[in-house]
Parts: C-alpha cells; sequence; structure tokens
C-alpha cells in the first residue's frame, strides 16, 4: 500500500522497519499522554531498538494475515497509529481496532477519520463482516469517534484489560460492515 492522504496534510501508509527511530519518538513525545490509556510499558519500549522489536511482531502477524498496522504522518514525523489486530477469517471474519493520536493532533478529528480509514480497508481490502474496539468506560473521546465511525455500544467487559496498571473495566463496540 502506498502512502494515502488521510486529512488535510496528515498521511497514512503501512508501517515499515524504517519506522523504527519515529516511532520510538512519537512514543516518547506521548508517553504522559499516552500513559492512562495503554498497559504500563518498560523503558525499552520507548527506544528506536524497542521499537525495532514491535515493528518485526507486528510485521510478522501482517504477513501471516491476522494484523494491518498503519502510521499516521505528518511532515516526516509519526502522530499516531492505527491497528486492524487479531484478524479473524472462516465463518467470524472479524477483527479488533485500535488507534491512538499525539496529544498535539488532538481535536482535529484524526482519530475519527483514522478509523474511518481503517473500518473502509476493514471491509473493501479484507471483506471481513465486523469489526470491534474496545474502550475504557471513562474515554468518552474515543467513544465519540467509534459512534462517528458508525460503531454500537454492545456490551461491558469487565476487568478487561490492565491498563496503566490496573485491570480495568472496558465498554465494547462493533461495526457490522454487511
Amino acid at each position: 500500500m502506498t502512502t494515502e492522504t488521510l486529512a488535510g496534510n496528515i498521511r497514512v501508509r503501512l508501517l515499515r522497519r524504517s519506522d523504527a527511530e519515529l516511532l520510538a519518538a512519537a512514543y516518547e513525545l506521548n508517553r504522559e499522554h499516552l500513559a492512562p490509556w495503554e498497559p504500563e510499558r518498560a523503558a525499552e519500549f520507548f527506544t528506536a531498538a524497542g521499537q525495532h522489536a514491535v515493528i518485526e511482531a507486528k510485521l510478522a502477524l501482517h504477513e501471516a494475515g491476522s494484523e494491518v498496522p498503519w502510521v499516521l504522518l505528518s511532515g516526516g514525523s509519526i502522530i499516531g497509529c492505527v491497528t486492524l489486530t487479531g484478524i479473524v477469517r472462516g465463518p467470524f471474519l472479524s477483527c479488533h481496532l485500535g488507534y491512538w493520536i499525539g496529544r498535539s493532533f488532538n481535536g482535529r478529528g484524526l482519530a475519527s477519520a483514522a478509523a474511518a480509514f481503517a473500518v473502509e480497508a476493514a471491509g473493501r481490502d479484507l471483506r471481513l463482516h465486523r469489526v470491534q474496539a474496545a474502550t475504557l468506560k471513562h474515554n468518552a473521546a474515543s467513544q465519540k469517534v467509534l459512534a462517528r465511525s458508525g460503531f454500537e455500544e454492545i456490551g461491558l467487559a469487565p476487568r478487561y484489560l490492565k491498563i496503566a496498571g490496573s485491570w480495568q473495566d472496558h465498554a465494547l463496540y462493533q461495526r457490522v460492515l454487511y
């Protein structure tokens, strides 16, 4: 996949092995911003070497057909990511949507544009039937992103993921594509 325009001057493309330094810089820059919404991260995660290992794992999953990782770019910097994970074929034809946007790019509709882009790719390119997502119960901004992309809330998962050091409840969402 080539680079595509997402919104304004923001572009989206598949993650590359050469993105390790840029991704490490993006995570370091947004470390405090993302901390309440993500698992606790070891110091190595925020380094180029740590991101190289993450990228290798993600690209192996992509090659296996179970993940599609994209980066969002502004100029020469990574400002966020959007990913389809846990792609399941057969009668399920489903995946999970995840995304994050850097603090200085919040409030511009970029998370909504990234989610819409990924959902469209899930249906058009991957021919999936369903996309699901989960947000912390108190993450109103992420819930608005999902609503704008046509997701509906389908339930609550108690102690679903270990986020910011504790098992936290998540609201579950889905978008049925056809």
